[in-house]
């Protein structure tokens, strides 16, 4: 076909894509399997491992959830009604805190706030948390000048004030009102600090302006740095780190007490961390499981702060790992969740933040808003996804869980068989990660070239889908990483075929042969 126009659609990315035989028109889908025509005109069938970087649980257009979609549309339900009651999206609320107070054996509700992606529900939960800081610190803030009210009244009923040595870091001052001065001098410096976000290394929370900065990889962080507030890495593999990490943010404004007929200058911590987010296993950064010594850590630590955790279930959540929530196999409950890819069944954009009641700004409601969130098709399609996940007793859960092994021990054989290659497999359920020994350092020739433009995945990928239509790719800030996250439904067969292609890929590595990226 000829145009006019040259291509305007990501070129940059489609000449990358030609160049590593990833250009791929797809024409057709249907459960764990891509289809697009060749140059005969015959369809041709790829097996999907990437399931939609883990949105498909229930694969391509499932036949229930795909009847759902036909009857919504044909009975026309609003998809723009907004600033109206929406009961199907209570509906989801309700499903989705039925489910989390199963998994966690707690009773407290927690609110929805609905969003599109799950780059949006970050930035809705980085928000909230510091709308929910803003609080905090004003509450703090009028106790202060409650009691440096009562300072003066106290000096002046003749308490005396404290000495030198108490109060060397205000400078200069004369009398309980110089004293006074001085605090709030200090205080107003100290409050022009902004907020601090809490998140682990290899961490990945999206890429809008604001989730970017809790992306640990710094090519996607680093130009957009000054946009938002900052975060700071916490090492996953240090005993302490949290507590330390939390230790070094530590932020202080001065406070008078008076009693005993005396006015004392003390300390108070100021709300400067306004949350922690984690992932339960970190999708972009390698599939890594989350360890439940480190989760204890950060739970905690955020009881002792006074700050919310927020556990990023976007990949990992709505049974990706076996359980709806994978937070309740990681041991972290999340006073945040967010939840988006398989929510929306594979056919609709949906995103939710769940908030803990005793956490939710309810004014939030009013200042923050989203043209297509919590229309009826994404939420009836949601709560759809919850009622197949939970039918039977959970059967879906189980089934994840077995094929799940399934898959992870057929890798694990590969990794077995390919020890020289393979560094690595992990994962839970079917998220799981296969990590191939670093390449950088490789004999010179195309993968040791690759390896180091962080392109090594994305060359691999392209191997096993010319070679044996096979779909993957790696994680996105750990490109010697493969992910794989099919449905449910993923047949041995297609297990089988994935580590054929998996082992012939590793003999082209071993051998430094460049068929890799031109076969």
């Amino acid at each position: 076909m000829t145009t006019e126009f040259p291509e305007l659609a990501e070129a940059h990315l489609g000449g990358l894509l030609d160049q590593l035989g990833l250009a791929v028109p797809y024409s057709r889908a249907s459960g764990d399997t891509l289809y697009f025509v060749d140059d005969t005109g015959a369809e041709v069938a790829v097996d999907d491992f990437v399931g939609g970087y883990g949105s498909l649980i229930f694969g391509h257009h499932h036949p229930t959830l795909t009847r759902l979609l036909h009857d919504l549309l044909e009975r026309q339900v609003p998809v723009h009604a907004q600033f109206s009651r929406h009961p199907y999206a209570n509906d989801l609320a309700a499903a989705l805190n039925r489910v989390l107070h199963r998994e966690f054996g707690i009773a407290e509700p927690y609110r929805a706030i609905f969003a599109n992606t799950g780059a949006e529900a970050a930035e809705c939960a980085l928000k909230h948390a510091e709308m929910e800081r803003g609080q905090r610190v004003a509450a703090l803030i009028a106790e202060i000048d409650t009691h440096l009210d009562d300072a003066r009244a106290a000096a002046a009923a003749g308490a005396g004030l404290p000495g030198d040595a108490a109060t060397a870091r205000l400078g200069a001052f004369t009398g309980v009102d110089g004293l006074i001065a001085a605090v709030r001098q200090h205080n107003t410096a100290q409050l022009a600090r902004g907020p601090v976000f809490l998140t682990l290394e290899n961490s990945f929370h999206g890429k809008l302006a604001a989730s970017v900065q809790l992306t640990h990889n710094p090519a996607y962080r680093l130009p957009f740095r000054t946009l938002a507030a900052p975060a700071r890495f916490v090492p996953v593999d240090r005993p302490g780190a949290v507590a330390k990490a939390v230790e070094a943010e530590r932020v202080t404004v001065f406070d008078l007490e008076s009693g005993d007929g005396a006015v004392r200058l003390v300390e108070r911590d100021l709300p400067v961390i306004a949350a922690f987010f984690a992932e339960p296993v970190q999708g972009e950064g390698g599939i890594r499981p989350l360890d439940a010594a480190l989760a204890a850590e950060i739970r905690q630590a955020a009881e002792a702060g006074g700050f919310p955790v927020v556990v990023d279930e976007i990949q990992t959540g709505v049974g990706r790992t076996g359980t709806f929530f994978a937070g309740a196999q990681a041991g972290l409950l999340g006073d945040y969740v967010l939840l988006a890819k398989s929510i929306g069944g594979g056919l609709v954009k949906n995103a939710v933040l769940l908030v803990r009641d005793s956490r939710y700004q309810p004014e939030f409601e009013l200042v923050h808003s989203s043209t297509f969130a919590k229309d009826a098709l994404s939420c009836h399609i949601g709560l759809a996804v919850v009622d197949l996940l939970e039918a039977d007793g959970g059967q879906a859960y189980r089934t994840v869980r077995e094929r799940g092994d399934a898959l992870r021990a057929a890798l694990d054989g590969a990794a077995e068989a390919n020890a020289d290659v393979v560094a690595e497999v992990r994962g839970r359920g079917l998220m799981q990660g296969l990590e191939f020994r670093d390449q950088t350092d490789a004999p010179a020739g195309v993968v040791r070239d690759f390896a180091r433009n962080g392109l090594f995945g994305y060359m691999v990928a392209g191997r096993l889908l010319r070679a044996h239509r096979i779909r993957v790719f790696p994680t996105a800030s750990a490109p010697h990483t493969l992910r794989f996250q099919p449905s449910l439904a993923v047949t041995d067969e297609a297990i089988a075929r994935l580590v054929t292609g998996l082992t012939d890929v590793c003999a082209l590595i071993r051998a430094n042969d460049p068929t890799l990226l031109t076969g």
